[in-house]
């Protein structure tokens, strides 16, 4: 990776504020560019082709959701024990290495190009722990991770209208298309990511307000889990059901689209993630004023439970024709995605600076994922194979009802739990430094 001669030096001088915005920007490039690689293929329907009984899309999406999973699941370890030094390197070996899977993909027939996808996913699925460790444990980590977090909302709908221009104005094939669609990104992938490997370490105030980031042993790893783990098995059920939701909405949109008489038209899919990026980003940078991280890992429950609650009404309002089509798919993104990014960005940031954990956000993210797109994977599954007769907005539709109540539900339990471990545990602080104190005076 190309150093720039000084460059970080020059930054460690920077005011907060313009650290802040470079480290936003250049984290969001590198995020926003990876998305080139993994969604445009989505936008095409490769109708009229089936394999083992099933639409070739459906194994599509599977397959790369599955290869996807298969990188979490790897990524517990991988990500949580990564130097930093090599973190760049190895996010443009892998990118890279999933544009050539895209290159594959259109050239070997199906139904053999199916395993291509599931190739294309696993490096992608490391990409966001990699990024995200350059910008956690930092006092203004709020408004940089939603910035990054709001990058797999606004790229996802950009790249899908690029991969639409790309087959109706550019005439390529299904096949072809994404993979050029991601030619178009490589070369700012590389200047993003060389940008963003300048960034300066967290300073001593960014690790006495948010505790120090390092790689974690087995044994650390282990003893994490064991010390939080009805919390965690709350809080990840209920990201399962959340990733559920958000994934089929991604990654079936031009399903969703054209059952509502928008299939022509390649600018929808940019129209309606604008105003969600925007609403979640304003929300999620708001955090950045609440300096108690316990008071901050509260509140990231409580919008989570209002991203649920938007999720269900809106739908409630679709259902009964008092909401259009249009703003139905913007309130529900918007409704998603808040409850959604937390879980990306800021929930398990501010969990571990609350809890004064020595270790870092991607091996509990990870975690989290690796079992969230499992459960995606099963649901696609049990739609297609289990002779389910239903249309995609009605699927849709139900879902959204069933999993906006449980994760209400399962999110209020986990702040429950939360709030009385940190509770629990300051008290023992305190009774352990009152013994300290009248052992000193004798």
């Amino acid at each position: 990776m190309i150093i720039l001669p000084g460059l970080q030096e020059r930054m460690k001088r920077w005011p907060v504020w313009l650290l802040s915005l470079y480290a936003a920007c250049c984290s969001f490039g590198v995020y926003f560019c990876m998305y080139a690689f993994r969604k445009p293929f989505t936008v095409a329907g490769y109708e009229g082709i089936y394999f083992a009984g099933a639409s070739y899309k459906v194994w599509l999406v599977i397959a790369q959701v599955m290869g996807y999973m298969l990188s979490k699941f790897y990524g517990i370890r991988f990500i949580s024990g990564m130097q930093p030094e090599k973190r760049a390197s190895i996010i443009v070996k892998l990118i890279l290495f999933s544009w050539l899977a895209l290159l594959l993909f259109a050239i070997v027939p199906p139904p053999y190009s199916i395993v291509f996808l599931l190739l294309n996913g696993f490096p992608l699925g490391m990409i966001w722990g990699l990024v995200f460790s350059y910008v956690e444990g930092r006092k203004t980590t709020e408004f940089m991770g939603a910035v990054l977090a709001i990058s797999f909302i606004f790229s996802s709908g950009v790249v899908k209208s690029v991969g639409k221009l790309v087959i109706l104005e550019g005439h390529y094939s299904e096949w072809w298309m994404p993979f050029i669609t991601g030619g178009l990104f490589v070369l700012p992938m590389l200047l993003f990511t060389c940008l963003l490997n300048h960034l300066p370490p967290p300073t001593t105030e960014d690790i006495q307000l948010r505790s120090v980031r390092k790689p974690m042993t087995t044994a650390e790893r282990r003893d994490f889990i064991m010390q939080y783990l009805p919390g965690i098995i709350l809080i990840v059920a209920t990201y399962v059901l959340l990733t559920i939701l958000r994934d089929f909405r991604d990654n079936f949109a031009n399903e969703l689209w054209k059952e509502q008489g928008y299939g022509n038209q390649a600018g929808i899919f940019t129209e309606t993630e604008i105003p969600v990026s925007l609403a979640v980003l304003f929300c999620m940078s708001l955090l950045i004023l609440v300096k108690n991280n316990i008071r901050a890992f509260m509140i990231n429950h409580y919008m989570v439970i209002a991203g649920y609650a938007l999720a269900l009404i809106s739908t409630i309002l679709f259902m009964y024709h008092e909401a259009g089509p249009f703003w139905w798919m913007v309130m529900v993104g918007t409704g998603l995605y808040l409850s959604y990014v937390p879980f990306n960005a800021l929930y398990f940031e501010r969990m571990i600076a609350s809890y004064r954990i020595k270790g870092n956000v991607g091996f509990i993210m990870y975690i989290a994922d690796s079992f969230g797109y499992l459960g995606s994977i099963l649901v696609l599954l049990c739609k297609e194979f289990t002779g389910l007769k239903v249309s995609w907005t009605g699927f849709f539709i139900n879902a959204i009802l069933a999993v906006s109540i449980a994760g209400i539900m399962g999110t209020l339990l986990a702040a429950v739990y939360f709030k009385r471990k940190y509770e629990h545990g300051r008290a023992a602080n305190t009774t352990d430094n009152t013994l300290w104190n009248v052992k000193e005076q004798l």
